[in-house]
């Protein structure tokens, strides 16, 4: 029970603010518009049963907003999570206003209740419920920006670290025969290309690019370089790095890569052109 009675006092914090400033928003359009003529009231009163609008928008708004949900049974709650009971409890405060604005203006005003003055009032007390409904929205998008500000930070870590693996981890690149090989940073390596029965190897080192020459399929070179995903297969004859990629270029049925601080280009065939669009 006490727990439960907790958990009131917490919604009461949490919306008292919200209705508050509804309530004194209310009352200050009343104050200074005027849609409800009264002249049966000196200055002072007349400032008092302004007011009386916007004690009513308040309390309304407690009962819908914080009472109302905290009577309902514990296996409900999720249920007044759904679009269909935030709709039906925006209508019911809609409702309570418009009731207890019209039995105030017809008790305390001492006003006959006609069509034009009924049409004001229906526009007034929709607003609270609008106004809620646009509070909630701006909460949902504040907490979905900070799930996504989260995850965007998680992927950098994980973005960084794989980076800093990428460029301080070396790969050793073998021949066919497995005499000839290189040792070199994964990250300097520019792209591959088939010659032949060889495989030219474009690498940048120290900002001076290199060609290093091993006997051996491209396909092969593949297997050995396929655990790093910057690696892409653009063209039957070569494999390039997306992080040396400049842009991409094309001419007709023409397509090639420019590789940053480098002449050569890099072919690419229609066969992977999807694909690399894509990474690039």
């Amino acid at each position: 029970m006490d727990k439960h009675f907790d958990k009131l006092i917490l919604q009461l914090k949490n919306n008292l603010k919200l209705s508050l400033s509804i309530s004194f928003g209310v009352f200050l359009f009343l104050l200074f518009f005027q849609p409800f003529s009264v002249e049966r009231f000196d200055f002072n009163n007349w400032i008092v049963f302004k007011a009386g609008f916007g004690i009513i928008i308040f309390i309304f708004t407690i009962f819908v907003e914080v009472i109302f949900p905290w009577l309902i049974k514990e296996e409900d709650v999720k249920k007044n999570e759904t679009p269909s009971i935030t709709l039906i409890s925006g209508f019911s405060l809609f409702i309570l206003n418009s009731l207890g604005f019209a039995f105030y203006l017809y008790y305390i005003g001492k006003i006959n209740i006609t069509f034009d003055l009924m049409l004001k009032i229906i526009l007034i007390s929709i607003a609270p419920p609008i106004l809620l409904k646009l509070h909630d929205y701006y909460i949902n998008l504040s907490e979905k920006n900070k799930l996504l500000s989260r995850e965007n930070q998680t992927l950098k870590k994980q973005i960084k670290k794989y980076d800093l693996d990428y460029r301080n981890k070396s790969i050793e690149l073998y021949s066919e025969s497995g005499k000839e090989a290189i040792k070199i940073y994964a990250s300097q390596i520019a792209y591959l290309k088939s010659a032949d029965n060889y495989v030219e190897i474009v690498y940048n080192e120290y900002n001076i690019f290199k060609k290093k020459l091993l006997r051996n399929t491209l396909r092969n070179m593949e297997q050995q370089i396929m655990q790093y995903s910057n690696f892409i297969r653009c063209h039957r004859t070569c494999i390039v790095n997306i992080n040396y990629v400049e842009n991409l270029h094309s001419d007709y049925n023409k397509h090639w890569l420019s590789i940053k601080g480098y002449d050569e280009t890099v072919p690419v065939s229609r066969q992977y052109l999807y694909k690399l669009k894509e990474v690039i």
